[in-house]
């Protein structure tokens, strides 16, 4: 079986791409990631309270 040897170096810029766009993503939607963990953390503290 042969492999190209710049094979290397374009699973690298696949991966480097993709790394990027989570990223963005990520940064983008933030403020409502940290709204729902901060949501979900209100919900068990208050259910905590009740038992």
């Amino acid at each position: 079986m042969y492999i190209d040897p710049n094979t290397g170096g374009i699973i690298f810029q696949v991966l480097a791409i993709a790394f990027t766009a989570f990223s963005g993503v990520i940064l983008v939607f933030s403020g409502r990631i940290k709204m729902f963990i901060a949501k979900l953390r209100r919900k068990n503290r208050e259910r905590d309270e009740e038992e």
